[in-house]
């Protein structure tokens, strides 16, 4: 085909898309984040904005909405136009755990949003005080066993990945650990070394340290490979428990009736910025693993993981409202 004829089949393609999308970014877009400022996410927004800014010449701004399971957040996305120019850092606990854990959310994470691409995962590791007469999960299990309705197990806060994983192994192990919920991972990770809880689900990064100084015991991680930030630490896949293969994510979605083509260009810059060698560097050294996807890609993994909690969430009994 010759150039003229290539320039020209370009040009037709173009005509097609909406004005709006052709024209796409031209002015700031704005980002929902439901997190107060200074959590983990904003060293990956800070990346993105950046290759935004450079690729676009617009910058992407967080505007922070925390609260309520971050149905504040999704609220505040849905009365914005579905232009592009505003997005949601969704999590999976608001897409995949608050479908079960709330009567009435007042949205649905499968029809109200255009997904645009995953950006990050993080896998637990479910960590063991250092007094336990156990050295690997096969041993924690079988003193669970033994000492039913005595051991005990801690999550970051209730109604999250970190508590349901361990309703999770509770249902797949045949034990019965009691859940203890912390508000945040750092009074969490101070009780399991302190003894006054006997295991946790928590980031892999919080208790690595504690792990490497003997002060704690990794008996497994969540992640679908070993960490190599922790590598003698086995998987739960490996270890006979594929099920609890379990990540914490975040990804970015649109309003639902967001153009196609606005949501591709979106989706470009993000992949494009979280593939970098330099993002891939700097988030790995913490646990997160950059892992865009399509938007086809994203939808499905939503759907997966919205069945994939809803057992061990009716298990446990647990209703946010």
């Amino acid at each position: 085909m010759k150039a003229k004829q290539w320039l020209g089949l370009v040009a037709a393609a173009l005509a097609l898309l909406p004005a709006a999308a052709q024209e796409f970014p031209s002015r700031t877009v704005r980002l929902i984040q439901p997190f107060p400022a200074g959590n983990v996410n904003d060293s990956v927004v800070r990346l993105i904005g950046d290759r935004f800014r450079e690729a676009t010449g617009q910058a992407l701004i967080s505007e922070y909405r925390p609260g309520a399971g971050g149905i504040i957040a999704a609220q505040t996305l849905l009365a914005a136009p579905a232009d592009g120019y505003t997005m949601l850092l969704a999590t999976s606990g608001m897409m995949s755990i608050n479908p079960h854990t709330y009567s009435k959310l007042p949205y649905d994470p499968l029809r109200d949003f255009a997904t645009v691409s995953l950006a990050i995962r993080s896998q637990m590791i479910f960590a063991g005080s250092a007094s336990l007469p156990a050295a690997t999960l096969g041993d924690f299990i079988a003193y669970a066993r033994a000492n039913p309705g005595k051991t005990s197990f801690a999550s970051f806060t209730a109604g999250n990945p970190s508590h349901f994983a361990g309703v999770m192994l509770n249902q797949l192990a045949g034990i019965d650990m009691l859940h203890v919920a912390y508000k945040g991972t750092p009074p969490a990770v101070q009780d399991l070394l302190g003894g006054q809880v006997m295991s946790a689900f928590l980031p892999l990064i919080s208790v690595k340290a504690h792990v490497e100084a003997g002060k704690l015991k990794a008996f497994a991680i969540t992640g679908g490979e070993r960490s190599p930030l922790m590598p003698a630490a086995p998987t739960f896949r490996e270890l006979g428990y594929p099920q609890l293969e379990v990540y914490i994510w975040s990804g970015f979605v649109a309003p639902a009736a967001t153009p196609s083509a606005v949501v591709q260009r979106l989706n470009r810059e993000i992949t494009a910025a979280l593939r970098s060698p330099a993002a891939q560097q700097k988030l790995r050294a913490i646990d997160l693993e950059p892992a865009p996807n399509t938007p086809e890609a994203f939808a499905r993994m939503i759907r997966a993981d919205i069945e994939r909690w809803e057992s061990a969430i009716k298990a446990s009994g647990f209703r946010a409202d």
